[in-house]
């Protein structure tokens, strides 16, 4: 084949030649020192952009998610999420390890909260056997439950049951562009509601590395105290913050194109042998196996045709679509998973 087909995660596009020029001819400072014009560009931005009042450029998601805790919380406090959270199942265990919280988590099949969900996992704050409840998390879209939205109305009701019992409410919306490009809903009317929010982009949004935390300005003046302390000082960080821009203001136009190309996906799935989905929210397919195959044997056997997927679980695969992709590339996927079903 002349083109590996790669639908790992929307994390392997590469910049474009615009994107390229743009970090190219950055004008750039010392960002610690709060020097850097392109930074300052990108957080003003990005805080105008979620409704916020002030942001923060940081190397990664999980950087801002682990800020946002140690900010919201003390330590021996205990944060609250839904059991597959990326915040909780693939950070690392940092809240735990540098915030010196720990989590307690509830099962919802489809990712998307229930009211029910936070309220039940609300400790006691006045028994002193108990640690304190004091920030809830949401996930937006929910990527283990497969691109799932958690709507506008849901985050309003539980960020007003968080906000009644003492809590805040921290977004991980790594793939919040996703949510309001499917929706329909501004990304600032959907988290609203939130005392932080985060958004990655360098997942399909395009750029090559990079995170924005936004919130109160008193929170963001605290949260780059706690970046400097985990590291994520950088100095002449503009290259990277240009690229952060045109993500940040092209990137969400592609998307549509990203969920389309995954729901005609999932529609070519429904005559292949022993492989069903759901129909996707936005641009990513769950695909369900049959009992007879075993996910990475069959991750294997794709990857030998030049396909390229993650088994998320023994009975389940993820393909991510994004920008780097084409629209014959569906063809080609789908071509490959027959031949395989049907040899």
């Amino acid at each position: 084949m002349d083109r590996i087909l790669d639908f790992r995660s929307d994390t392997v596009t590469k910049p474009d030649e615009a994107m390229r020029a743009a970090m190219a001819s950055a004008v750039v400072g010392d960002d610690v020192l709060g020097d850097d014009p392109t930074v300052r560009e990108l957080e003003n931005a990005f805080a105008n952009k979620l409704g916020k009042e002030s942001a923060l450029y940081c190397p990664s998601g999980s950087m801002c998610n682990l800020i946002a805790v140690c900010v919201w919380t003390r330590p021996g406090d205990e944060i609250v999420m839904e059991e597959r959270t990326h915040t909780f199942q693939y950070e690392g265990g940092s809240a735990s390890r540098f915030g010196h919280v720990q989590t307690r988590t509830f099962a919802r099949e489809s990712g998307i909260p229930e009211v029910s969900d936070l309220t039940a996992s609300l400790r006691n704050p006045h028994d002193v056997h108990h640690p304190r409840s004091s920030l809830f998390v949401v996930e937006n879209t929910h990527n283990a439950a497969g691109g799932r939205i958690v709507p506008k109305s849901r985050i309003e009701e539980l960020a007003t049951t968080a906000h009644a019992h003492g809590l805040r409410m921290h977004i991980d919306g790594a793939r919040l562009f996703n949510a309001s490009v499917a929706t329909g809903v501004s990304v600032a009317d959907i988290v609203a509601p939130a005392d932080s929010v985060m958004c990655c982009l360098s997942k399909g949004l395009g750029a090559p590395i990079g995170s924005c935390l936004a919130g109160p300005a008193e929170f963001i003046v605290e949260a780059r105290r706690v970046r400097k302390a985990l590291g994520g000082g950088m100095r002449q960080v503009g290259i990277l913050a240009a690229a952060g821009l045109l993500a940040l203001t092209e990137g969400p136009d592609r998307l549509a194109t990203d969920h389309e190309r995954a729901r005609s996906f999932q529609r070519g799935l429904v005559s292949i042998d022993g492989l069903d989905a759901d129909p996707p929210e936005t641009n990513m397919v769950r695909v369900k196996l049959d009992e007879s195959i075993d996910a990475a044997a069959f991750v294997e056997a794709l990857r030998a045709r030049g396909l390229l997927v993650f088994a998320v679980s023994p009975r389940h695969l993820r393909f991510v679509f994004h920008r780097d992709q084409r629209d014959e590339d569906v063809e080609r996927a789908l071509a490959i998973l027959t031949s395989l079903r049907c040899p």
